[in-house]
């Protein structure tokens, strides 16, 4: 071999030892690029996460209230019918008292010594205690304190009477029968209360 080849020679064997070294450089600089671009993907995929689930917990919410507020509706919108239902049948209920009222009169002024009335006093009876009865099954409810402490929230002291007899503040008689429905008065019972010889007797005690 002669020298002019030798240093050829080395030239050639050097020449992929500077390549490699130089090859190694760029993948770690791939590496790292890499590296960098991973690191930014997680970064964006985790702030998309965070927006997704910020959006699920607001739509969440979002069903919750409308749940809500769909469950308020429907409890006022049954409140409204069963207000109507109540108010419709206390008109009605109230137009029917005065049938009641004249039955009773009607009992009251018939002479019961007289056979020959007899049969109709009856038939009107009868047909009162019916009346009563049908109306009781809507809810009302008659209101005959004969007997009975005075109270102003059910009855109506039409007059006052001494007596030694009665505790003060007693239902002596019941001049027309109140009635309520459902709990709610609807005509109270207009009555004569007693008082003590002595002195008056405050009625609304």
């Amino acid at each position: 071999m002669s020298k002019e080849q030798q240093p050829t020679d080395n030239n050639q064997q050097e020449q992929p030892e500077f390549n490699q070294a130089e090859q190694a450089e760029v993948e770690q600089a791939a590496e790292n690029a890499g590296a960098g671009d991973s690191e930014q993907t997680i970064a964006k995929l985790q702030e998309a996460l965070a927006k997704a689930e910020a959006t699920v917990n607001e739509q969440r919410d979002s069903v919750l209230r409308a749940k809500a507020e769909m469950e308020n509706a429907r409890r006022r919108a049954e409140a409204e019918v069963e207000k109507a239902r109540k108010f419709a049948l206390e008109r009605f209920a109230g137009e029917l008292l005065p049938v009641a009222d004249n039955l009773e009169r009607a009992i009251q002024l018939a002479d019961p010594d007289n056979e020959s009335l007899k049969p109709m006093i009856e038939g009107v009876d009868i047909t009162l205690k019916s009346f009563v009865s049908t109306v009781e099954k809507f809810g009302l409810k008659v209101i005959d304190p004969q007997g009975e402490p005075f109270n102003p929230e059910l009855h109506q002291a039409m007059s006052m009477q001494e007596n030694a007899e009665l505790s003060p503040n007693t239902v002596m008689a019941v001049m027309q029968k109140g009635y309520e429905i459902n709990g709610r008065l609807l005509r109270p019972a207009m009555v004569m209360v007693s008082r003590a010889p002595e002195g008056g007797v405050d009625i609304e005690a």
